[in-house]
């Protein structure tokens, strides 16, 4: 049997690579999820024109490639109601204007027992330090930086979910801000990994959220990784997927070891299960 000629298996092998590279961008986008919390796709145009801008308000939005098409991404706020919210996208000086119908969406309920009841009726200093934090943080989630984000995010830790993103939480009997990201259950000191590339906005230990760092992906998606035992980064460095950024521990307000991850998109956290690589 005659082999094909080697110019031949290197095209052959490049065609493959391609068709492979193309059939993983088919996939780029997390799916239309228009529910508080969710991410809502705004089809802008096709790809063969140049990239558009758009935003909700003054809010710039995230712009990505996907299935030949220009798709700007609406990370929808939890205490959002059911209507309709609107858009703007900029061609050069034509602006036109998109709607997004909000569906309604109900979340479960958590009850969880804290040991340390300052971590949940703080004292006047530890509320002074609360407020200082949250603008801090505020700060931090409103970034937008220019470089188009990777929306296919792989697991930042290995374990079972212990708490998904929405719970209505309740501690030791009273009601609290709703869950705004995925705990994984892990031991003490497991690696906490990048899940994309991007570059690390802050680092910190913070009353509630305890060893925390941020990781800025690009055009308003950053994420947040919680309650470290250790930080292995620092600001400003730059990560690629799969670099390790800290371990799991139970620092701040926790019930026991697990990694707390809060995905932000246009200064509003969503669920990244949304996210979260697909088979």
């Amino acid at each position: 049997m005659v082999g094909k000629p080697a110019n031949d298996m290197n095209l052959t092998r490049l065609s493959v690579t391609l068709a492979t590279l193309l059939a993983g961008s088919a996939l780029a986008s997390p799916p239309h999820t228009p529910v508080p919390g969710g991410i809502a796709l705004i089809d802008l145009c096709s790809d063969r024109q140049p990239a558009p801008s758009a935003q909700w308000g003054e809010q710039p939005l995230a712009v990505v490639r996907d299935k030949g098409r220009w798709i700007a991404l609406l990370g929808i706020p939890l205490d959002t109601l059911p209507g309709e919210l609107e858009i703007r996208s900029f061609f050069g000086s034509t602006a036109s204007d998109h709607s997004v119908a909000i569906r309604p969406h109900n979340y479960p309920e958590q009850r969880l027992t804290i040991k340390d009841q300052r971590k949940v009726d703080p004292d006047p200093d530890d509320l002074a330090r609360i407020a200082r934090e949250k603008a801090h943080t505020e700060t931090i989630k409103a970034k937008f930086s220019k470089d188009r984000p990777d929306t296919v995010l792989h697991a930042p830790a290995d374990g079972r979910l212990s708490s998904r993103f929405g719970l209505r939480r309740i501690f030791n009997g009273q009601p609290r801000n709703p869950h705004n990201g995925l705990d994984f259950a892990a031991p003490t000191g497991a690696p906490v990994r990048a899940p994309a590339a991007g570059t690390v906005l802050d680092t910190g230990e913070y009353f509630f959220n305890g060893n925390t760092v941020f990781i800025d992906h690009g055009q308003g998606l950053i994420s947040a990784y919680m309650h470290l035992s250790r930080i292995d980064v620092r600001e400003g460095q730059r990560l690629a997927r799969g670099d390790r950024i800290g371990a799991v521990g139970a620092t701040g307000r926790s019930t026991g070891p697990h990694l707390h991850w809060t995905v932000i998109l246009n200064n509003t956290a969503v669920n990244p299960e949304l996210l979260l690589k697909r088979p």
